[in-house]
């Protein structure tokens, strides 16, 4: 199984395919003549580097910015640049491989001090004196 500091953007980059496109938004002439919009895709299904228990998890983490086919598609359209785009989404890439790969830490059930269960027995008791009190006992 590859650990997770080994599996980045630059370890999977044979299987990663890189589409550019115009960006949408203000700009003027120059955005209507260049493609600096960088749609990345990455078919998680049929990778050669992952595992099946990886795939599984990465589908279930994933699930919803997975195509039906199984597809990773990620886009980065921020900077004016092509080749920032392009680092950008591999940033974002990177960014979800660890947060899909990062182990949960187990919840450790905790007891109340004692102080705060002596408060709430004598709140408690207050609150039941008050109401006898008003009933007249």
């Amino acid at each position: 199984m590859m650990t997770v500091k080994k599996l980045t953007s630059d370890v999977i980059s044979n299987e990663l395919e890189f589409g550019f496109s115009r960006s949408g938004g203000p700009g003027g002439q120059h955005v209507n003549k260049v493609n600096t919009k960088v749609t990345l895709r990455w078919d998680v299904a049929n990778s050669q580097l992952l595992d099946e228990e990886q795939k599984a998890l990465l589908f279930k983490k994933l699930g919803k910015r997975l195509t039906n086919d199984g597809v990773l598609v990620l886009s980065s359209q921020e900077e004016r640049s092509q080749l920032a785009n392009k680092e950008d989404v591999q940033a974002k890439l990177d960014e979800l491989l660890i947060k899909a790969f990062a182990k949960k830490k187990k919840r450790k059930p905790t007891k109340p001090t004692k102080a705060s269960v002596e408060k709430r027995l004598e709140e408690k008791k207050k609150q039941g004196e008050k109401k006898k009190w008003r009933r007249g006992e």
